[in-house]
């Protein structure tokens, strides 16, 4: 395993959302798989998730063009044995790391996941999978992005760690405890929930955690639709945090939407935690979230920006909390099965191997 010594090119370094990214880097670090980190550019303020402090001494931060972040990091390098350079995210870090492979003579490659698969044009995505040694997508959804360009795609889904979400039955409550997680932009629909919320007869409170530029927007949407006594934003929590918000609630709500720009959700790191917390999710039928849900099995699956059928939705698991246990339970089975970490990574290890031999 150790004969194959990676580069691995991050974007920004640290950011509190990319949690798939932090999990399967610190697990291949573990398996003694990477030579050196890099990231094209500074990561977010405000306190990092507990891994990114861990990992943060072997992460070198770049700057400049890409092919001058890629001069500076085959300086770093030196003389350091490297099998290949993999990119996540298919735009800015693929560039340094096509520039650095070249640089080194071995082969490069990307993962993809979501909106990064449309910060470049298509045939200029078509043109970096065939260059590439090897492309991973996280879902069957932004695989599609790849249609007719002739490469080989790897799917390759994130896990999820089951050991730190307790999956056991929340304490009763008079109201139905709403949860929903993510950054606050108009991709994740949050303004739908609102609405959909606001529609309800049953007793129920929301917690949003998350932040971003519609933490104002929809606070004030919470005061006109006179509901904002019933919801409360979090605010951004570390992974140290989050699981106690699950534990707390009833439900979860992934209401995601296509915003106005093109971009949607692929398979949001909230879907695969509900799910391992043992909780009934309600979501839309958008990008890749009905791949790891099934309705009416570990989850009910509405049309994406249907205030009506998610109020209906949330009503009938609001009122019927056998149903949500077992929706629940059957979600934590399927995500022992199918998303469980461990077995995410070592394939995810395998394909890399296997890539850059």
């Amino acid at each position: 395993m150790s004969a194959r010594r990676l580069v691995i090119v991050l974007s920004g370094f640290p950011r509190r959302s990319e949690t798939f990214a932090l999990a399967e880097v610190s697990a291949l670090r573990a398996r003694g798989l990477i030579a050196a980190i890099f990231s094209t550019k500074a990561g977010e303020p405000g306190t990092p998730q507990p891994a990114a402090r861990q990992l943060a001494p072997f992460v070198h931060r770049l700057d400049g063009t890409a092919v001058e972040q890629a001069a500076i990091a085959a300086r770093i390098l030196g003389d350091t044995y490297v099998t290949g350079v993999h990119a996540y995210f298919a735009h800015a870090p693929t560039d340094v790391a096509s520039a650095l492979a070249a640089r080194l003579g071995v082969p490069f490659g990307f993962s993809v996941h979501a909106r990064d698969a449309r910060k470049v044009s298509p045939a200029a995505l078509h043109a970096r999978a065939r260059a590439a040694r090897c492309v991973i997508a996280c879902n069957p959804d932004v695989a599609q992005e790849f249609h007719g360009s002739g490469a080989a795609i790897q799917v390759v889904p994130h896990g999820v760690d089951l050991s730190r979400f307790d999956s056991a039955p929340p304490v009763p409550s008079p109201a139905v405890r709403v949860l929903a997680v993510g950054r606050l932009v108009e991709k994740k629909g949050f303004h739908i929930l609102l609405d959909a919320l606001a529609t309800l007869t049953l007793p129920w409170r929301l917690r949003l955690v998350g932040d971003g530029p519609e933490r104002e927007p929809l606070a004030a949407q919470a005061h006109r639709l006179q509901i904002a006594d019933r919801v409360s934003f979090a605010g951004a929590l570390t992974h140290d945090e989050l699981p106690r918000e699950y534990s707390a609630a009833d439900l979860v709500a992934v209401p995601s939407v296509r915003d106005r720009s093109g971009d949607c959700d692929g398979l949001p790191n909230v879907v695969l935690e509900a799910m391992a917390s043992g909780r009934a999710i309600v979501a839309t039928d958008i990008g890749a979230i009905s791949s790891a849900i099934r309705d009416g099995s570990t989850g009910r699956i509405v049309p994406t920006g249907a205030v009506r059928a998610l109020a209906d939705a949330i009503t009938a698991l609001g009122a019927w909390p056998p149903l949500r246990a077992a929706l629940g339970a059957a979600a934590r089975r399927e995500a022992a099965d199918r998303f469980d970490v461990d077995r995410c990574t070592a394939r995810l290890a395998h394909v890399l191997q296997e890539a850059y031999a």
